[in-house]
């Protein structure tokens, strides 16, 4: 693994610095790394605190770097509430224990801060490599992350200028699949629902859409940008719609599960109104909740696990030949369909 020539003259700090630095015994330190729960929780925080100010590295991490041969790698999820994120892990380790390797999963939890936070992190804790699932943020348009020589791939997200290889799904196929779907059921009047549209995914998937329907000359549709991919955003959004012309749309398609739940939980409770027969949803991500909704949603997925294995060999590749040039890998989604657009009817009489 290449290193920073400027880190070889600079003296690592120890964990006596720690010590000195957050007033603190080096037993203390030693307790918050290796037995948290011997620590008050506010000494642990300054404790916590002095060794990502300091950038002190625990022994093992040093000794691997000693010996260029890391065994671990870092991984960074954008959202670990998201059951698509946790796929993502799986193909990642399914990959990584087969090279007798550890993966550290991090959460950035939608944060900007953390996921930067995240970043350095793993860089100053000398993992082999780091794999993210970027937020859709200028810093994962840039060309330089906080992460140094540490080889670094993206995942569910396509460097701009291919600063980084990275794993992507067709999200305009996906938003394609969705439409077609519904239009082959005889919908005609259809209704996207997602947003904002400056994120990279809802964009395309709402360009999918719009290719989709233009084949159909018979078949219009609407945009209703949501202000995010919610539960509530479609919930919001289907009272507008019964409170306007419930008969205005007979197929929606939702840039995520989440606000596709949310739809059919409003939709499915109004009296002599039923789903899918009065209006058919699509979701996206196949979250797994969205098949156990009380009417499963017909959802795109996204080969999460697939994505993760792709990911870790290409971060395997960076590791062991770092100057293979840059690359994107394209999956294609595919469509599962489910009660939501077809199926046993549901309806509140």
């Amino acid at each position: 693994m290449a290193t920073d020539p400027g880190l070889s003259t600079r003296p690592q700090p120890s964990m006596a610095d720690v010590a000195a630095h957050a007033g603190v015994a080096i037993g203390t330190v030693s307790n918050t790394l290796n037995n948290p729960d011997k620590v008050r929780e506010a000494t642990r925080r300054r404790v916590l605190a002095s060794i990502a100010e300091l950038g002190f590295v625990r022994n093992d991490a040093a000794r691997s770097l000693a010996v260029g041969s890391s065994t671990s790698v870092g991984l960074v999820l954008a959202d670990l509430g998201n059951s698509f994120f946790v796929d993502i892990a799986r193909g990642v380790e399914r990959v990584m224990r087969r090279r007798g390797m550890d993966v550290l999963i991090v959460n950035t939890d939608i944060e900007p801060s953390r996921e930067v936070h995240n970043l350095e992190l793993l860089d100053r804790s000398r993992v082999a490599g780091i794999i993210i699932a970027p937020l859709d943020t200028h810093l994962a348009k840039s060309t330089v992350l906080p992460t140094r020589s540490t080889p670094t791939v993206m995942v569910n997200y396509e460097s701009p200028t291919l600063a980084y290889s990275g794993v992507i799904v067709d999200e305009r196929h996906g938003g394609a699949l969705a439409a077609e779907h519904l239009l082959s059921l005889g919908r005609r009047r259809l209704l996207f629902a997602g947003g904002p549209l400056f994120l990279t995914a809802v964009g395309q998937r709402w360009e999918g859409v719009q290719q989709a329907v233009s084949r159909h000359p018979d078949a219009t549709l609407t945009l209703d940008e949501t202000r995010g991919l919610n539960i509530r955003h479609g919930r919001e959004l289907a009272k507008r719609i019964l409170d306007a012309d419930p008969g205005a749309y007979d197929g929606i398609v939702a840039a995520s599960d989440l606000i596709a739940i949310g739809l059919v939980q409003v939709l499915s409770e109004q009296a002599g109104f039923a789903v899918p027969a009065d209006i058919a949803v699509t979701g996206y991500d196949n979250n797994h909740f969205a098949s156990e909704s009380a009417i499963p949603i017909t959802t795109v997925a996204q080969p999460g696990e697939e994505m993760g294995s792709m990911a870790a060999d290409l971060l395997l590749e960076r590791i062991a030949r770092p100057d293979t040039p840059n690359r994107t890998v394209t999956l294609e989604p595919r469509l599962i369909p489910r009660t939501s657009s077809l199926g046993e009817v549901w309806r509140r009489d």
